[in-house]
């Protein structure tokens, strides 16, 4: 599939860093350092716009490296970019450490995966099929 961007930052265009990764690292575009104090939250610019086709939508999810090993994450992970969205691309990151962390720029900040979607029509009903699960919520599957 190709896909339009426009890339108003000076870095390189996201890219799979594996044969098999499904994930796109995506770079902070800023002009000075950010600093994100425990619990606080920014969005983060990228300089990158895209034009996905109908029935794509780009899903941004923390990188796992940064959660692990300093408690940043993408507050509404996944973001959804919807495929006729053509502004900058933000990143809101959130700081769950006791420790402040610096954001520069050009630092790897999120990963994007692009993703097929159907569109729904929804079919009112007064009665759905049983299962066997029926209607068992949070944890109603077991433990183990």
């Amino acid at each position: 599939m190709t896909v339009q961007i426009i890339n108003k930052s000076p870095h390189e265009l996201p890219a799979y860093e594996s044969l098999s990764a499904a994930g796109m690292d995506l770079r902070a575009f800023i002009t000075a350092p950010i600093t994100l104090a425990p619990m606080q939250r920014k969005v983060i610019p990228t300089g990158l716009h895209i034009a996905l086709p109908p029935g794509m939508e780009a899903q941004i999810r923390p990188r796992s490296g940064l959660a692990a090993k300093y408690g940043v994450s993408v507050l509404n992970a996944p973001g959804t970019i919807d495929a006729d969205y053509r502004g900058d691309i933000g990143v809101i990151l959130v700081n769950l450490s006791e420790e402040d962390f610096v954001i520069e720029n050009g630092d790897r900040i999120a990963q994007m995966v692009l993703a097929r979607y159907e569109r729904v029509v929804w079919e009112p009903s007064e009665v759905l099929e049983d299962t066997q699960r029926g209607s068992g919520g949070f944890g109603s599957t077991g433990l183990k």
